[in-house]
């Protein structure tokens, strides 16, 4: 009997059985055993690329969260499809860093889904925005993504010059994704904060939840920095103009007020980018990882 993945495939006349859930940039697949470019740290590269796919992973799952409970159809469709085009990122720079990590071993590297599925929460190194959850408040939801799609996409902006070729290839792909995403955030942040007096109130009251989230996101770990010099990697902290620039210009326009809360600090220096994380990884990952642990090496 022919499975979903394959039914869908022959439907669409699309080579790979999973090209719609998250299968990402086709054109760099034969990109991912790339050598490491000269004067990188492999140890490093394959580090970066795991924040940059665990920031998309954890937060596709969380937008994934919002199908069946999204106030309309076509924003469940949005929000899936968002997540989809994260899914995609994740999984590319996922084999990358298994490739890499396998290099500095002289073994096979894991793969994606021995990556996404088999490390523990302080293997992680996510940002917290990505992991914290929405409590079904959609206004909380929106605000995340204005926040999380402004920052990533200024990131991807700069990633485009990368040396390494799957980091860049991903970054081209990513600007025309995280477009749309910042976009239709942003949209909805119009709507609601400039809408009836009950939406205002409920948007500040998001933006007011997620914003002590937003100061890790231009924290530079060691590693960032030492790829950045080395042309590989951007410094967060100088995306932080253009990031704040975009978001005040949406304030604005949405007559919402820029949040005065302080940012969630670290614990003896370390948070998300060193494995350090916040209760809500745990509960993400016993549900994603869930059926993988339960049944080891299956395929499907």
């Amino acid at each position: 009997m022919t499975n979903a993945y394959q039914s869908l495939a022959e439907t669409v006349g699309h080579d790979d059985p999973r090209w719609a859930f998250g299968s990402g940039v086709e054109d760099v697949q034969a990109e991912i055993t790339s050598p490491v470019p000269d004067g990188v740290d492999p140890a490093d590269l394959a580090e970066y690329c795991l924040m940059l796919a665990d920031d998309a992973l954890v937060y596709s799952h969380r937008l994934s969260e919002w199908v069946t409970n999204a106030p309309e159809l076509e924003e469940e469709v949005a929000l899936a499809n968002i997540a989809l085009d994260l899914l995609g990122q994740a999984r590319v720079l996922l084999s990358r860093a298994g490739h890499v990590e396998g290099r500095i071993a002289g073994r096979e590297g894991r793969d994606e889904d021995a990556l996404a599925y088999l490390r523990t929460e302080r293997q992680f190194r996510n940002v917290a925005l990505a992991e914290i959850g929405d409590e079904l408040d959609f206004a909380r939801a929106v605000a995340r993504l204005l926040l999380f799609s402004s920052w990533r996409l200024a990131l991807l902006h700069r990633l485009l010059g990368s040396r390494d070729p799957v980091v860049a290839a991903v970054a081209a792909k990513g600007v025309k994704e995280l477009t749309y995403h910042r976009d239709h955030a942003a949209r909805w942040t119009l709507r609601l904060g400039d809408g009836t007096a009950d939406s205002h109130r409920r948007m500040q009251a998001a933006l007011d939840t997620v914003w002590p989230y937003v100061e890790e996101l231009f924290r530079t770990s060691d590693v960032e920095q030492r790829l950045a010099a080395a042309g590989v990697a951007v410094d967060p902290a100088e995306v932080r103009p253009e990031v704040d620039g975009v978001l005040d210009e949406v304030f604005a326009a949405a007559t919402l007020g820029r949040p005065q809360r302080p940012g969630i600090g670290t614990i003896g220096g370390r948070a998300g980018r060193q494995g350090l994380h916040t209760e809500h990884l745990g509960h993400v990952l016993a549900e994603m990882q869930s059926l993988a642990r339960q049944h080891p090496g299956a395929t499907w």
